[in-house]
């Protein structure tokens, strides 16, 4: 190799762009619409994206709603959704696999041998198919990360991802207005947007919390797709906005339980180191926030904005009951029960803090991240709030 030739990036565990064309090819069909009812669906939710903004503004009072330019509103498919969070991984979890070549080389070889890359592939490729079935829209703030080739996979500040088939298909099951759906499901998505322009420093706090769980899930674990299981559900904590806070009064699946009666965290429940644990915790209560947040923008508007939104709350949470057996397995393997706590515990929350301090006090945990909440503070909103007021 010549001085000025590239250095070739090293493999990683997985072969991304095998596991993307795995979950492609195995993720289910749709619904079935023609090519101008696809147009209709894609035109109305960038409508819905761009009408959405003005009342997360309203709502939040957050001046990052004004000129939200630093992001990409994208409106996908299945295949495309898979794709792009196969960009991500490969981006997030960089760091990690770069400290496990340094700590552990040996078996890092082993877990890069082609066969083995390849299994990892068709694995991650059948959990992304799966859940692409699953998402209405993610707001992905780390598609700028540089990815094993050193190219980021999409703008600066991130790129919004609406999933055309999706949304079409649940607002056909519970028969709801088409427009008023699209926007109900923009106002929750375009939050976690606002709430990333708003807080600057968000994304690179996010990215070393999940870097340092997952390099300590990779040093600990014993098996290859443990490490793999586990590192994809650490690293996707804003991925699959599914449910957009279904069951928020106890109605949602029947998940698995832990402490406390609270769902238990999947493939990440398992870690028994008190250091990871205490990360999961932090990360934990960050997606509380930001879910919580969205679930209180999206709720909060009324019959002026979102004519039938009362209606659309009630019919989605009570979507719940018609889920299959194998719906259900997967989603407590996956942690996705977890992922609805976070909905009500945060909604609960924010609710409670913004009563006691008005929306602008509230608005001070997006200044730094010493001001977040921990996990604790999430279920004692009194105790954070309190912390708030002997800082001011």
């Amino acid at each position: 190799m010549t001085a000025d030739q590239p250095v070739p990036s090293p493999a990683h565990p997985v072969d991304w762009d095998a596991a993307a064309r795995a979950a492609g090819s195995l993720a289910a069909a749709g619904p079935r619409i023609g090519a101008r009812e696809a147009r209709r669906e894609a035109e109305g939710l960038r409508a819905a994206a761009a009408a959405s903004v003005a009342h997360v503004h309203r709502l939040t009072g957050l001046a990052a709603a004004e000129d939200l330019r630093d992001s990409q509103v994208l409106v996908v498919d299945r295949p495309t959704w898979s794709l792009a969070n196969t960009q991500s991984f490969a981006g997030l979890l960089e760091p990690s696999f770069a400290h496990l070549r340094a700590t552990r080389p040996q078996e890092y070889a082993l877990t890069t041998a082609p066969l083995t890359r390849r299994a990892a592939a068709l694995e991650m490729g059948g959990i992304l198919a799966w859940l692409s079935s699953k998402v209405l829209g993610q707001y992905d703030p780390f598609s700028a990360l540089p990815g094993p080739d050193g190219v980021p996979a999409g703008p600066a500040g991130g790129r919004l991802l609406l999933v055309a088939p999706n949304v079409a298909q649940v607002r056909r099951e519970i028969h709801v207005d088409p427009a008023d759906f699209r926007l109900w499901v923009c106002l929750h998505e375009q939050t976690h947007r606002v709430q990333f322009a708003a807080a600057p420093w968000l994304r690179g706090h996010l990215q070393g919390e999940i870097t340092a769980l997952t390099g300590g899930l990779f040093d600990k674990a014993e098996s290859l797709p443990e490490r793999l299981r586990s590192a994809l559900a650490a690293a996707n904590p804003l991925g699959a906005s599914t449910s957009l806070g279904a069951g928020r009064a106890g109605q949602d699946d029947d998940g698995a339980a832990g402490p406390g009666g609270r769902p238990a965290l999947g493939l990440l429940g398992a870690i028994q180191d008190e250091e990871d644990r205490a990360r999961l915790s932090r990360l934990t209560a960050v997606m509380s926030l930001l879910e919580g947040h969205a679930n209180v923008v999206m709720d909060a508007v009324d019959s002026s904005v979102v004519s039938s939104v009362k209606t659309i709350r009630r019919r989605f949470d009570a979507r719940g009951d018609r889920r299959s057996g194998l719906d259900r397995l997967l989603r407590r393997l996956l942690g996705m029960d977890a992922k609805m706590a976070q909905y009500r515990d945060g909604q609960r929350f924010v609710d409670a803090a913004v009563a006691e301090l008005g929306r602008d006090g509230f608005n001070v945990v997006w200044d730094a991240p010493e001001l977040l909440p921990s996990e604790e503070e999430i279920h004692a909103p009194d105790r954070w709030v309190a912390r708030i007021r002997a800082q001011a």
